[in-house]
């Protein structure tokens, strides 16, 4: 009886795996054909300095703060990261990091 239902389990997963597979094709194939004017390309390429943030080193970190230096460093977005938190790996070129310690003090900035 087990065996009669392990096909259908690997057919269905590998449907599933078929579905996901196949979205990067169709982004490639949608901007390629899009005809976006050019000043929306260039806000979307706006690429994160550091360099430019290092002064909040040693800041307390509050909401303004963020903002200040994800202008100064022509971020596009800006986040705080705490000790212990939970966050999100993925390399973004238009986020600015700033980690901070357990006081909200700044102790490192970085792009990403």
């Amino acid at each position: 009886m087990p065996r009669i239902l392990i096909l259908p389990a690997i057919l269905a997963l590998a449907g599933l795996g078929a579905c996901a597979s196949g979205t990067g094709s169709d982004t490639a194939r949608t901007s390629a054909s899009s005809s976006a004017p050019a000043v929306t390309e260039t806000a979307d390429t706006q690429v994160c300095n550091d360099d430019l943030a290092q002064s909040a080193i040693g800041k307390k970190a509050d909401e303004a703060l963020i903002e200040e230096y994800r202008q100064r460093s022509q971020s596009k977005f800006a986040r705080m990261l705490r000790p212990r938190s939970v966050m999100t790996m993925e390399y973004n070129p238009q986020r600015l990091n700033l980690r901070v310690d357990d006081n909200d003090i700044v102790m490192s900035v970085n792009c990403g």
